[in-house]
Parts: structure tokens; sequence; C-alpha cells
């Protein structure tokens, strides 16, 4: 039995939705930056399930590079899960700040990687030839799309809980 193209990219998306959940999860763990690194180990279990699903060789070093060339670079939207997790270092208002944003903004973060990934493995690429700047508005679109108001909001108290800090 064949597998359409869409029934593959349906599946694609199954994988990725299961995996958006647990970003959501490791956002609200409450240590800043053990979240990040939670959130990060997630990401990396979802781009290896997506990688067998379509008989893609994995790479663990590859896909951090990747991460942190996509995320990185993404600008400031992207400097809220980073700032989400920072924000749970101030007392009481910064940790209930950020574990209400921090699991959206990360399941957002998530979904986005997904979805890049999916479209790039559906074009028959691979790891090796994977190229940040090409997807980069992209991947901003998705996770614009996901987490709608959740990054700035989380920006914003990030911003608010440096100035009360002071």
């Amino acid at each position: 039995m064949s597998v359409t193209l869409e029934n593959r990219t349906a599946e694609a998306e199954r994988i990725v939705n299961s995996y958006v959940g647990w970003s959501a999860g490791a956002g609200l763990i409450p240590l800043p930056l053990i979240d990040l690194a939670a959130i990060t180990a997630v990401e990396l279990k979802m781009l290896d399930d997506l990688a067998k699903f379509y008989e893609i060789p994995f790479s663990r070093n590859a896909a951090k590079s990747i991460i942190g060339s996509l995320v990185g670079g993404a600008g400031t939207v992207m400097a809220a899960v980073p700032a989400a997790s920072l924000l749970k270092f101030v007392p009481i208002v910064g940790g209930i700040a950020g574990m209400l944003t921090e699991p959206a903004i990360a399941a957002a973060a998530t979904y986005a990687l997904g979805r890049v990934f999916i479209q790039h493995f559906e074009s028959g690429g691979t790891f090796l030839d994977f190229n940040p700047e090409e997807v980069r508005a992209y991947y901003q679109g998705e996770f614009r799309a996901k987490a709608g108001s959740a990054a700035s909001t989380a920006a914003a108290a990030a911003t608010a809980s440096a100035k009360d800090a002071k």
C-alpha cells in the first residue's frame, strides 16, 4: 500500500504535535535554565523522530547547531523563550509570569521548528543541507501563528520585571 504525500505529512504533523505538549510541560519546570535544557531535549527528540520517519540520518550535533542557528537568528520574538525562563529568577511575580507564559512560547517554538523540518524533509532535504537563513521567515510565521500574543506578553513581562528588580 502506497503512502500518499497527504497521509505522510499528516503523520509527520502528528509527531510534531505530540512533542508540542511535552515542550509546554518542560516550560513549566520552575528552575530557570533547566527548563530551557528540557525544551531543547524535547525538540531534539522530536527531530530524531521526524528523521526516523523520513528515513534521514539523524545527527544530534547538527540538530543542536541548526536549532541554535534558526532560533538564535530569529530576532527579538525568539528571545521570548529565554526571557520567560529568566523571569523565574525574579521572586514571586517573575516566577508566576514565567510559568504562565513560557509553556505557550515553548509549545509555539517547538511547533514552528517541527513545521520547518516537515517542509524541509518533504522537499528531500537532510540535516546536512539545511539552511536556517532560507527558512527563518517561515519559522517566524509559524511561531507567531501558534503563539499569538504570548511572545510579546513574555517580552513585556521580562522588561517590566527587570525594571522592577532594579
